[in-house]
């Protein structure tokens, strides 16, 4: 859009009035994906074996700094006690199928078997069933009888319901989760969730989530958010960025949020976890994730292709069963390894798809970083050609 108002006019050549014009373009900023960076050596290395990955996430120690997606496809209560064994964590969506149907295997089988011509209706079908408050209490229980700490994910419109019956039922946190998040939702039909006073209010830590704008994010810190979620769009069944047109690609906006964080520790001597949520598939991803400024990651699709996910091979996300406007799309990831391979190894893939923690620590440790905070401080450079250079003999494979 021109702004006509700034027009500068100035003499051409040929003594002809010519005007310079302000466009919108003029101010645009360079932002940065994955695919844009790649990490720089440093003066020193050291041994895989002395990284350090464990992590401290809301109260809760983790030996790997993993999250899982609150995803239908991704985690049901026996996912999460094989994370929690592998040492992450995993997030139960509090409105999926999980609390809707007694036993969700069936629907899940239909869901994953659907044409794709068929599979938007059936999964609008199937989250039309009421949240049960008798099956999201037998939920969590069951997330503590196979080994985890129960996390418990919902969207800012079901927070205030779920967040306080979860809580009195034994989650020990609650994820306030939305496209987009903000400290201040303005909204004339009803009266908006105040994340302020729910976090005050609530027994358990909140975290909240997503955003990719550092001022939201100090501001959700100020307000009480026991971490913060970073990614609008970037999940590989995410297709937000297509429909609505919103999206940073990832390593500037966990680059602008961690900035954000980094201030607010500075004033208040509070360090409030950044995790960046979607976009990473690879080892080396997740490498970039975290020297970009993430505290940790949370993973959907390279979860959902472990064995033990319910998705039996495929993947969709939480806004996915929207009935007019689908904000997401199931996928096919195929179902290549167990869990414990995927993030652990040993590799049978050369991608980096597999083996996930050892390639963060192999990279750690090629850049001479210890510790998680160690590896925020090591040098990014932008590198678009990095991938493809020298690469011509693999991608004809």
């Amino acid at each position: 859009m021109i702004d006509r108002t700034e027009a500068l006019a100035s003499a051409g050549p040929t003594g002809a009035t010519r005007r310079a014009f302000r466009s919108r373009v003029d101010s645009l900023r360079p932002t940065y994906g994955f695919e844009d960076v790649s990490l720089a050596p440093g003066t020193s290395t050291l041994e895989p074996a002395d990284v350090e990955l464990r992590a401290d996430f809301a109260g809760i120690p983790l030996a790997i700094p993993v999250l899982a997606a609150a995803m239908d496809a991704v985690v049901d209560p026996s996912f999460a006690g094989h994370l929690a064994d592998l040492g992450g964590l995993a997030f139960l969506n509090i409105e999926g199928v999980q609390t809707r149907y007694d036993d969700p295997a069936e629907l899940l089988a239909r869901i994953a078997d659907a044409p794709d011509d068929r599979v938007h209706d059936l999964l609008a079908e199937a989250y039309a069933a009421p949240i049960r408050e008798v099956l999201v209490a037998r939920r969590i229980d069951e997330i503590h009888g196979a080994g985890s700490r129960a996390a418990v994910a919902a969207t800012p419109g079901a927070a205030r319901r779920w967040g306080p019956f979860c809580a009195e039922h034994g989650a020990e946190l609650f994820l306030v989760q939305s496209q987009v998040s903000s400290a201040r939702h303005l909204a004339s039909g009803y009266d908006p969730l105040s994340f302020a006073e729910f976090a005050r209010f609530m027994p358990i830590p909140v975290a909240v989530g997503n955003t990719t704008n550092p001022d939201a994010a100090f501001a959700l810190m100020a307000h009480g958010a026991a971490a913060v979620f970073v990614g609008v769009g970037p999940g590989a069944a995410c297709t937000t960025r297509e429909v609505l047109g919103i999206g940073v690609p990832q390593v500037t906006a966990v680059s602008d949020v961690a900035a954000a964080r980094d201030a607010f520790l500075a004033e208040t001597g509070r360090h409030v976890p950044v995790v960046a949520d979607g976009g990473m598939r690879r080892g080396g991803e997740i490498a970039k994730a975290i020297a970009a400024g993430a505290d940790l990651v949370m993973l959907g699709s390279p979860l959902a292709r472990a064995e033990e996910a319910p998705g039996r091979g495929t993947n969709w996300g939480m806004a996915t069963p929207s009935p007019v406007l689908p904000r997401g799309t199931r996928i096919r990831v195929g179902t290549v390894a167990t869990l414990e391979r995927i993030l652990l190894g040993p590799a049978h893939a050369t991608d980096g798809s597999e083996n996930l923690m050892g390639a963060l620590r192999q990279s750690m440790a090629a850049l001479g970083a210890r510790t998680i905070r160690d590896m925020q401080q090591v040098e990014m450079v932008y590198a678009p050609a990095v991938q493809t250079e020298g690469k011509s003999w693999q991608r004809g494979r």
